[in-house]
């Protein structure tokens, strides 16, 4: 049989993949640029997902639903949520699979925020580096959010994950420099 077609079309995937990310984490970078802690914790509404303290930790509100009411998020809430998806991500497709949303905690600065965000975009780039062609093209290693797709459309949703937060980060940005100005 002759791989050809398959490193063609694994190759191909790469490539868009990897242009994808690119420019979600080129946004992200943007919006990140001069972020402090107290644009980070800043809450657009009164109510909204946002990030608390209890006994020390800092933990994430959880949506009981995605409705319009719930709220704006915060961008300390946009931040913990991507960390959130990559450690689930990395965790199922790439560590043993145990992780639970309750583990995820966020640091509550931005500092460490950036510093961890990073770490997991350094994970997920060398994870997806060291995959052979037939791994990128199997469903076997795709287990959160999803199953049963191949393990690039897992890497295709992530980079769409990450555009989204990025542009919502950014509305939040617009929105607390317009509240600030005021």
């Amino acid at each position: 049989m002759n791989d050809e077609p398959i490193q063609n079309t694994a190759d191909c995937i790469r490539n868009s993949l990897r242009f994808q990310f690119q420019i979600s984490w080129s946004l992200f970078e943007i919006h990140l640029t001069g972020l402090e802690d107290e644009e980070y914790l800043w809450r657009p509404a009164s109510k909204g997902l946002h990030i608390f303290n209890e006994s020390g930790v800092w933990r994430a509100d959880w949506p009981e639903s995605e409705a319009y009411d719930i709220g704006p998020a915060s961008i300390a809430w946009l931040t913990w949520h991507i960390t959130f998806w990559w450690e689930m991500t990395l965790d199922y497709s790439f560590g043993n699979g145990t992780l639970t949303r309750e583990d995820v905690h966020c640091p509550g600065n931005m500092k460490e925020t950036r510093e961890r965000i990073i770490r997991l975009r350094d994970e997920w780039e060398a994870a997806m580096a060291k995959l052979a062609d037939d791994e990128l093209l199997s469903s076997d290693r795709t287990k959160w959010p999803f199953t049963d797709k191949p393990l690039h459309e897992l890497a295709a949703w992530l980079n769409i994950e990450l555009m989204k937060n990025a542009a919502e980060i950014g509305y939040c940005r617009f929105l607390y420099a317009s509240q600030k100005n005021k």
